[in-house]
């Protein structure tokens, strides 16, 4: 069978993607750090985003909940997008641009994170969701396409991806997501690891 060449293409220009992504692993492991901290001391995981960004964002919410790899308590973590009675409700109510920042409002509170996943970064309803996040206290964090964007701009931290095409975008996000949950595990057992040379507990202990 003959492989075209756009095919193969799509390959080639993940893996020069990536060889420049790996540049970015400090990043996600300092979130994933910072989410093992505030979602062990009883904080959430707030997560958003549009089309391809809204699974990559569920998936990330998954983990959390359920798990990465080794067993171990759940932890809270929402998609607000999966909610399909209340963003059909408020994007009825209030428009499109409010369906996550209401819910931000609703569900966020001081010191919890909020993480938007956009491949532009520069989707109205997450640029809403940041100011929401940001006014209510959360930590906003956006996991976009190249820089600069306006998401970028707007959240506290951002991981931006080089790429040509948001499907090589796509892809490196579920990378980061898959990043972000190692390092959110490896800081719970390092965590426990403290705990136990204390002789302490913990909430899970």
């Amino acid at each position: 069978m003959t492989v075209h060449p756009p095919v193969v293409g799509h390959c080639d220009e993940l893996q020069d993607a990536l060889a420049a992504f790996r540049a970015s692993a400090h990043i996600t492991q300092r979130w994933g750090e910072q989410l093992a901290a505030v979602l062990s001391g009883g904080g959430r995981l707030l997560a958003a985003g549009n089309g391809g960004s809204a699974a990559q964002a569920q998936h990330l919410t998954a983990e959390l909940v359920g798990r990465y790899r080794d067993d171990r308590p759940p932890f809270s973590a929402i998609a607000l997008h999966a909610d399909t009675s209340s963003t059909t409700a408020i994007a009825n109510d209030y428009g499109v641009d409010e369906v996550f920042a209401r819910q931000v409002r609703a569900h966020g509170r001081e010191g919890d994170v909020l993480m938007l996943l956009s491949t532009s970064g520069a989707s109205a309803n997450l640029l809403s969701a940041a100011d929401a996040g940001r006014a209510a206290g959360l930590r906003v964090w956006a996991l976009t396409g190249c820089e600069p964007n306006p998401l970028m701009a707007g959240s506290d931290e951002s991981l931006c991806v080089e790429a040509a095409t948001t499907a090589t975008v796509q892809e490196l996000h579920l990378v980061a997501v898959h990043m972000i949950c190692a390092a959110f595990d490896a800081a719970l057992d390092q965590g426990a690891g403290d705990r136990g040379a204390r002789g302490g507990g913990g909430p899970h202990a």
